[in-house]
């Protein structure tokens, strides 16, 4: 059953989100190579729960950390080592972020110093096949649209789609129907409704689509352990549009980056 989310309770989830785009805000400045992403993971606790809220994945299912940190191959679910970050490496980082009874959950992937041109790539059309994925969670559209339009746009420049794993619902729970796969055919799936927030997350990888999980129970790799690449945003349906609540300017705050991407899914520009 999809949870239909009042205004009063979109704004907490907002909040919540932004928490979380604050934290990666705070690991794009600490992360670099030679730190280890179990300390990286550290600093997050540290952050979220200074800011008032509790890490959503810690203890989740008895996952052992506050964040997933993906490292190359690795899809998603990578937890916390004290393995170096070496310059060439890509990292999925997704953080949860649970306060007055609601989620955040919010993905980026980093470059550590000079990165392959083609996992560079990887990395820039997966980021923008997360917006285009977006502009399908729109009034009178099903969930496989948003698969759909993620699937052509990154299957075009020769990329895998994971299949077995998927975006979600949000709400007081991490995981809410519907499920928000990365793949799909148009005009199939539940259809979208006002008050609705889910977590749109496009996971694609360089080589094939396949993938394997590691005996940790957690880790999930690439199964040609060529790259993959993973962003994520949280998303409400806001007079029939969609409305992103979370941000990456907070990360682009801290790489120097300008952009403009997010503007198209705002009412009101973002109060910081």
């Amino acid at each position: 059953m999809i949870i239909v989310k009042s205004r009063e309770e979109i704004e907490l989830m907002r909040e919540s989100a932004l928490i979380v785009s604050k934290t990666l805000g705070m690991i794009a400045s600490e992360i670099k190579e030679g730190v280890t992403t179990l300390y990286l993971d550290k600093l997050a606790e540290e952050f979220i729960r200074d800011h008032g809220a509790v890490p959503s994945f810690l203890g989740l299912y008895d996952f052992p950390n506050s964040l997933c940190m993906s490292p190359n191959s690795q899809v998603v679910h990578g937890i916390p080592n004290n393995t170096p970050l070496k310059s060439g490496d890509v990292i999925s980082v997704d953080c949860g972020a649970f306060k007055n009874g609601y989620h955040g959950d919010h993905a980026y992937s980093f470059e550590i110093g000079e990165v392959a041109p083609e996992v560079k790539k990887l990395l820039q059309v997966t980021k923008e096949s997360l917006y285009v994925g977006i502009r399908e969670f729109k009034a009178g559209n099903r969930v496989e649209d948003v698969g759909n339009a993620i699937q052509k746009y990154t299957e075009a420049h020769g990329y895998g789609v994971v299949r077995e794993l998927v975006g979600h619902g949000l709400g007081q729970k991490m995981h809410e129907e519907p499920e928000m796969p990365n793949y799909g055919k148009r005009g199939r799936g539940k259809l979208f409704i006002e008050g609705m927030v889910v977590a749109i997350e496009p996971m694609i990888n360089l080589g094939t689509k396949n993938i394997k999980q590691h005996k940790d129970g957690w880790t999930i790799t690439t199964a040609d352990n060529k790259a993959s690449a993973h962003f994520e945003h949280d998303v409400a349906l806001i007079d029939g549009k969609p409305e992103i609540l979370s941000t990456f300017y907070y990360v682009y705050k801290a790489l120097g980056i300008e952009s403009t991407e997010e503007d198209e899914f705002r009412k009101v520009p973002l109060v910081l």
